[in-house]
């Protein structure tokens, strides 16, 4: 059956840069057939601002989560008590980034909080806590993986029973051995003229796997790039997938829709206006 609408599965709508418009950013997203938003849990400090914002709005959710730049942060006993909400339907966004690791060392040297290594560990011990978690309460991840794809596929793998989505899937291959169990975050990165690993790792991909999100406000697909990303610009990263998947638009919304609200289960109970 045709699935008529979209859903952006990776959406930081508590991200300051919405303050000031924020109705007017979920209304535009809903009348582009956007009709339902996650929000990564990806700061502790606004998983507050995150669960308002999805109470506040039908067919907005969020998931609560320490994101790896922000281990510093992580409090176990403040996670499972966002869990406990009816509208967070995941775990994260948590995992591992590797990325300028050194210079965020030499920035910090002055406190002795570690070396490269040392903050490596941490995160992978808060990222393991945090898939402990989504496996004890049967949610759900939301994965961050920024150059440091081998460690995260390591890690994965030793969690059998492990799932959710890769977000910002970086079209390494590796990762793509995790399909049975995780599905694929395909963002505005599609669109950018410099995306070709990425344009030749999308046919690698389970169409079953694929979901749809923007990074909003981050990631800003082409023709917009430098302007801040809003939810409604799903319908250009479906185009992008249709054209490259050689798929049928109809079919792309029908085929991520299906997938994202497979995934995150709550996500069908909420029969959406059309």
């Amino acid at each position: 059956m045709s699935i008529p609408y979209m859903i952006d599965t990776h959406c930081h709508l508590d991200s300051t840069s919405f303050d000031a418009d924020l109705d007017s950013v979920i209304q535009r997203a809903f009348s582009h057939n956007v009709k339902k938003i996650i929000i990564p849990g990806a700061d502790i400090h606004t998983l507050p601002k995150a669960r308002e914002i999805a109470h506040k709005y039908e067919g907005v959710y969020f998931a609560a989560g320490v994101h790896p730049n922000d281990i510093a942060d992580f409090d176990l006993p403040t996670l499972q008590e966002y869990v406990k909400d009816k509208k967070c339907i995941a775990i994260g966004e948590c995992g591992l980034d590797y990325y300028r690791l050194a210079e965020s060392v030499e920035a910090k040297q002055e406190n002795s909080e570690g070396s490269i290594e040392e903050i490596k560990l941490r995160q992978k011990e808060v990222f393991i806590a945090q898939i402990e978690l989504a496996l004890s309460l049967d949610k759900p991840l939301v994965v961050h993986i920024r150059e440091a794809s081998n460690d995260s596929f390591e890690i994965l793998q030793s969690y059998k029973n492990a799932r959710g989505v890769l977000h910002c899937y970086n079209a390494d291959r590796i990762l793509l051995g995790l399909s049975q169990r995780f599905y694929y975050g395909i963002g505005g990165v599609c669109t950018f003229k410099n995306a070709r690993r990425l344009i030749e790792a999308l046919p690698l991909i389970p169409k079953e796997r694929i979901v749809l999100e923007t990074d909003a406000p981050y990631l800003t697909p082409h023709p917009h790039r430098g302007e801040r990303n809003e939810p409604y610009y799903i319908p250009l990263i479906m185009a992008k997938l249709a054209n490259v998947l050689e798929m049928s638009q109809d079919e792309v919304i029908a085929t991520s829709t299906s997938n994202a609200e497979n995934l995150f289960r709550e996500l069908k109970e909420y029969k959406c206006d059309l």
